[in-house]
């Protein structure tokens, strides 16, 4: 992942506010089938910790997380 931008889908369970989706600038997100996916490009591991992380302080339920395809 070092030196390239990888894309990431992250499903949240339930419908995210638009307040709440303003906490990832950085991402896109359409909601769908009672979840809000978060999708964008991730830069680096640390990154992608940091927007789990900020999933968790937000008090969202990750329900799944993985990688796109290019």
């Amino acid at each position: 992942m070092e030196g390239q931008l990888v894309r990431y889908e992250i499903r949240i369970e339930g419908h995210l506010s638009e307040t709440l989706a303003k906490a990832f600038p950085e991402l896109g997100h359409v909601v769908m089938a009672g979840q809000t996916i978060l999708f964008g490009p991730v830069v680096d591991e640390a990154h992608l910790y940091g927007l789990l992380a900020r999933c968790r302080s937000l008090g969202l339920r990750v329900v799944e997380m993985r990688q796109l395809p290019e």
